[in-house]
């Protein structure tokens, strides 16, 4: 029997090739890289454009707001940037520190950031002077309401974590920036100073120039992550194992 004149062509079924996960290194990295000075920037031009220092009473302290009622609200977005960049400013002053300097990195990190977590989420950044003065209520009750909020226990805690937190926290990572050779030496060594001496410097003018100095320290991690290559960074992506 003669075979059909008919062919058959088989067609063979390439097996589909995933494709790659996208790789988003370097948009961490530069965010990163964009946030680490502003907390600091922010909070140190808060010191110094505020017209009372920090240790004034509340009494003072609504007088002064009043007097500068024009400040206000550049006060109060600026201490809003701050308590918003100081978490991911810290992780990325970590992050370039935590290979040359993998245990102190460890340890800075595990006081500042849980300090830093309980001051933002308890003390906030609406102060009961600031509201008085914005919304015209009672000096006297506000008065009350402000010694009940500094007498509280556990805002009492949130507070000593917090500051912990900045003159430890900051202090050590701003060491570790230093050993870990990641970043310039000067500017590990000015997180340290901006970070150990801020609740010691007297009055807000000089408290802001000492966190402006804290914001160098947080610009040297900024040059470090931008001349980072994505594989010094972190990892590539992968796909997990089965996945289609």
């Amino acid at each position: 029997m003669e075979p059909n004149s008919t062919t058959q062509t088989l067609t063979t079924k390439t097996p589909s090739v995933p494709r790659p996960p996208r790789d988003s290194r370097g948009f961490w990295r530069i965010l990163l890289a964009i946030i680490a000075p502003l907390p600091m920037l922010a909070k140190g031009l808060y010191y110094l454009l505020s017209p009372i220092d920090g240790e004034a009473g509340f009494h003072e302290t609504v007088a002064a707001f009043a007097a500068h009622r024009q400040l206000l609200h550049v006060l109060l977005w600026l201490d809003a940037a701050f308590v918003l960049g100081l978490i991911p400013a810290t992780v990325a002053a970590a992050w370039v520190a935590r290979r040359g300097a993998p245990r102190l990195t460890t340890v800075a990190a595990a006081i500042a950031l849980p300090g830093f977590f309980a001051g933002i989420a308890l003390l906030g950044v609406e102060t009961p002077a600031l509201l008085t003065v914005q919304h015209g209520l009672d000096v006297n009750t506000m008065a009350k309401l402000s010694d009940t909020l500094e007498n509280d226990p556990l805002l009492q805690v949130a507070s000593l974590l917090f500051i912990v937190g900045v003159v430890i926290g900051l202090g050590l990572l701003g060491i570790a920036m230093w050993r870990s050779r990641a970043a310039a030496a000067w500017t590990g060594i000015a997180l340290a100073i901006g970070g150990f001496t801020h609740p010691f410097l007297p009055g807000h003018t000089a408290q802001g120039i000492g966190l402006l100095v804290a914001c160098a320290g947080f610009a040297g991690a900024s040059v470090a992550l931008l001349r980072m290559h994505n594989d010094e960074f972190d990892l590539p992506p992968v796909r997990p194992v089965g996945a289609a």
